[in-house]
C-alpha cells in the first residue's frame, strides 16, 4: 500500500493564515490503491485441510452432521446451495481450490412467445414490496429473483411488452419468466435460495469462497456474520441485495474480500458492537436499481452499532453512498479508506454520535443523477455530517466531489439519546478541493434545527480553489469568498490557494499550478 501525500507544486496566488501553510506536504495514513495492485478475494486464502465437501453434496446437510470446531473444505467447481448453510460454533467453511457457491437454479423447457421465450413453474408466490427503488413508478427493484444468461446479469423490466435483448420479465401471477434472448445453447439461471451462509453458532470462519446468485431480500445478506465471525478472502458477487451483512455480530471481522456487483449494497451492518470492516474491495454495487440518493444502496451502510471501524477499504463506483453511518451509530471510526466515484456522498455520518472520520481519500463522489440527486450542500458532498453530535472530521483528502464537506442540521425527531441535533462538529487538518459550478463547503440548517453558535468549528484546513474570489463557502444560506468566510470566524487558521488538485489511484493528492 502507498501513503496518501499532499504534494504541492508551483502554487499560484494563495491566502495563507497562521497554521498549515500552502506548499507544505502533509502526510496522511495508508489507503488502499485503486490502480489494480490492491489484493483481495479467494487467492489470498490459505490451504484447507478438513472434511471435504464435493460439488454433488448437500453442503448444508454435511455441515450439520459434524460437530463444533470442524473444518470443511469445498472442492473446486460449482456448488448449488438449495438450503442455507448454518455452521456450528468454531467451524470453518473454506476452499483453496476455487469453490463457487451459487444460489441459482437452471431454467430449461423454454418455448417461443411473441418474439420472446417463456418458461413456467420456477417463480415463488408473489410477495410484498420492501425497500425503495430509484424508479419509484415501476417499483421493481425489490423483486429478488435475478436471471443470468451465460453468467451475464440481465436487466429486469416491468412488463411483458418491454422484453428485449438483455432483459427479462417475471410474471408472478402466471409463474412465468419471459426472456429476450434465444435460450437454446445457452446457460440460463435464476437466483432462488435466499441466503448462502448464516449463523448457527459463534466464532465461525469463512474463507476462500465465491458466493453468487442468491435471491437475498432487501436488507438481507448472502453471507450473514454472527458473533465473533471471521470472514475473509472471499468473493461475494451478483447477489440481489447485500453481499455481506454483520447482524448482531459483535467482534466480527470482515476483511480482504472482493464484494462487487450486488443488487443493493456491498456491506451492511446492524446492531453490532466492535465490528471490523477492513481491507475489502467494495465496488460496483446497486445493480438492481435501489434508490441511489437515500435508501441503503451503494458501498457500505452501518446502523445501530457501537465501536469498531471501517478502515483501509477501497470503495468505488457504487451507485449510491460510498460509506454511510445512519440511525444511532455510536463511536464509529471511518479511517484510511479510498472512496472514489460513488454516485452519492463519499461518506455520510447521519443521526449518530462520537464519530471519527480520519485519513480517508475521497474523490469524484456525488455526481449521480436521478431522484433526490443535486448539487447543493443539502444534497451532500465528499463528506456529509447530518444531524449528529461529537464528530471529528480530520486529515482527509477531499478532492473534486460535487461538494467538499457538508454539515447539515435537519429536523429529525427523537431517538434513544433524546432529540436528534447537530452539535460539537470539528473539521480540521483536511485538504479540500473545490472548483467550478456550485461546489462548496459549509453548513446548512432548516427552520426547526438552528445550529447554535460555536457548535461547528472548521480550522487548520487547506482549500484548493479555482479562484479566491469565488464563493465556495456557505453558512445557512449565505455564500462567501475565502476572505469573507474567514471573517465569519471559520477557518481563521486555514490556508486557501488557487490550483488544480489530482487525487490519483494510489492516494496521492497533487496540487498543480493555476492556469493564468
Amino acid at each position: 500500500m502507498k501513503r496518501t501525500v499532499l504534494a504541492v507544486v508551483a502554487i499560484g496566488t494563495s491566502l495563507v493564515a497562521p497554521g498549515p501553510l500552502a506548499g507544505h506536504a502533509v502526510e496522511q495514513a495508508a489507503t488502499p490503491p485503486a490502480d489494480g495492485t490492491f489484493r483481495t478475494g479467494p487467492a489470498l486464502a490459505p490451504a484447507c485441510s478438513g472434511v471435504p465437501i464435493r460439488t454433488t453434496d448437500n453442503a448444508a446437510q454435511v455441515v450439520d452432521e459434524w460437530p463444533s470446531g470442524t473444518t470443511f473444505c469445498f472442492a473446486s467447481g460449482l456448488h448449488r446451495i438449495s438450503e442455507t448453510i448454518r455452521p456450528k460454533a468454531n467451524q470453518v467453511l473454506a476452499s483453496d481450490d476455487g469453490a463457487v457457491l451459487t444460489g441459482s437454479v437452471r431454467l430449461t423447457k423454454w418455448s417461443a412467445s411473441n418474439a420472446a421465450w417463456v418458461t413456467t413453474g420456477a417463480l415463488p408466490p408473489a410477495y410484498p414490496q420492501t425497500g425503495q427503488c430509484e424508479d419509484n413508478k415501476t417499483n421493481i427493484c425489490y423483486l429478488r429473483e435475478q436471471v443470468f444468461y451465460d453468467g451475464k446479469h440481465l436487466t429486469r423490466v416491468a412488463s411483458r411488452d418491454k422484453v428485449a435483448h438483455g432483459t427479462f420479465y417475471a410474471d408472478y401471477a402466471a409463474n412465468a419468466i419471459y426472456l429476450g434472448d434465444i435460450p437454446a445453447g445457452h446457460a440460463v439461471e435464476m437466483s432462488s435460495t435466499p441466503t448462502a451462509i448464516e449463523p448457527g453458532g459463534n466464532n465461525v470462519t469463512v474463507r476462500g469462497l465465491t458466493v453468487e446468485h442468491f435471491a437475498t431480500p432487501p436488507q438481507g445478506g448472502a453471507v450473514v456474520l454472527g458473533l465473533g465471525w471471521h470472514v475473509y478472502a472471499n468473493e461475494l458477487r451478483w447477489n440481489h441485495a447485500i453481499g455481506a451483512m454483520l447482524q448482531n455480530a459483535d467482534n466480527a471481522v470482515l476483511e480482504k474480500n472482493w464484494i462487487h456487483d450486488n443488487g443493493q449494497l456491498g456491506v451492511g451492518q446492524y446492531s453490532t458492537l466492535k465490528g471490523t470492516i477492513s481491507a475489502n474491495d467494495i465496488s460496483d454495487n446497486n445493480t438492481d436499481g435501489f434508490w441511489i440518493a437515500d435508501w441503503e444502496s451503494g458501498g457500505v451502510k452501518t446502523t445501530w452499532s457501537s465501536g469498531g471501524s471501517v478502515t483501509g477499504n477501497l470503495i468505488q463506483d457504487n451507485r449510491g453512498i460510498g460509506l454511510w453511518s445512519d440511525a444511532y451509530d455510536d463511536s464509529r471510526t471511518f479511517s484510511n479508506n479510498q472512496i472514489i466515484d460513488n454516485a452519492a456522498d463519499g461518506i455520510r455520518y447521519e443521526i449518530g454520535r462520537n464519530g471519527v472520520i480520519v485519513g480517508n481519500s475521497i474523490s469524484g463522489n456525488g455526481f449521480g443523477t436521478g431522484r433526490g440527486s443535486g448539487t447543493s450542500l443539502w444534497d451532500g458532498g465528499g463528506i456529509n455530517v447530518n444531524t449528529s453530535s461529537n464528530v471529528q472530521v480530520r486529515d482527509n483528502a477531499v478532492a473534486n466531489n460535487v461538494n467538499g464537506i457538508s454539515i447539515q442540521s435537519r429536523t429529525r425527531g427523537s431517538g434513544p439519546w433524546g432529540t436528534n441535533v447537530l452539535r460539537d462538529i470539528v473539521v480540521s487538518g483536511n485538504q479540500v478541493t473545490m472548483r467550478g459550478g456550485t461546489t462548496a463547503t459549509g453548513m446548512v440548517q432548516n427552520s426547526g434545527a438552528t445550529i447554535p453558535a460555536g457548535e461547528v468549528s472548521l480550522d487548520d484546513n487547506t482549500y484548493i480553489l479555482d479562484s479566491l474570489a469565488a464563493e465556495r463557502f456557505q453558512k445557512t444560506g449565505q455564500w462567501y469568498t475565502a476572505k469573507e468566510w474567514r471573517a465569519t470566524g471559520q477557518d481563521t487558521g486555514s490556508a486557501f490557494t488557487i490550483g488544480k488538485a489530482i487525487l490519483d489511484a494510489t492516494g496521492v493528492l497533487t496540487i498543480l499550478p493555476a492556469v493564468n
